[in-house]
């Protein structure tokens, strides 16, 4: 009998969007709604039985601005220190034996499809990425989902503006790439050039 191990859901959304030059990307409007709203939506109704959004630049304004009132909120003092603030915040938060699975508020992308297929692809004890390419050659991206031995373990890591990075790098033979290329492109608005993403 499989045991099913519960999963909480680390959206990151604090970031300033500089680059961007819109503020806040959890913001961005997005199929009438916000980002960080939409993407909140998707990540529960893929299977995440615990949703925490990360918030940072204009977290006031961001919380004023949208209904995330079920999910979990968490607000980052530490955010210009970049993403490894937010994401060891997450990694803390979640509930100790629940997976960890992490979304960046960036990637409008992310389907309930995509998330569903890791949690359903992950083996205990390992990593589940989105792989994202063409021809069977995968680069590996978002979201990412930890099992909750290696959650805090890779938050420890952690430092700059990177999430878990440093602990994919130092163990690669853990990390499952899951092809996602079916449903989405992984791809990110970071620039304004990537604009037409939202569309």
């Amino acid at each position: 009998m499989r045991i099913e191990t519960m999963t909480t859901a680390v959206l990151l959304a604090a970031g300033a969007g500089r680059r961007l030059g819109r503020g806040p990307k959890a913001l961005l409007p997005f199929r009438g709604t916000t980002l960080v709203e939409y993407l909140a939506g998707v990540l529960r109704a893929g299977g995440c039985a615990d949703v925490v959004v990360l918030l940072g630049s204009e977290a006031q304004r961001v919380g004023a601005d949208t209904q995330l009132t079920s999910y979990r909120i968490l607000e980052n003092p530490d955010w210009d220190e970049g993403m490894s603030t937010s994401f060891r915040l997450g990694v803390g938060a979640a509930p100790v034996g629940n997976n960890v699975l992490v979304a960046l508020v960036d990637q409008p992308g992310l389907t309930t499809g995509m998330v569903a297929r890791l949690l359903d692809a992950h083996r205990t004890g390992r990593i589940t990425a989105a792989g994202y390419g063409r021809a069977g050659v995968l680069r590996r991206g978002h979201p990412v989902l930890l099992d909750s031995c290696l959650a805090r373990q890779a938050a420890a890591l952690a430092t700059g503006d990177s999430g878990a990075r440093a602990f994919l790098r130092a163990n690669p033979g853990l990390v499952d790439l899951i092809d996602c290329s079916d449903l989405s492109d992984g791809a990110d608005v970071d620039t304004p050039a990537a604009l037409h993403l939202l569309r």
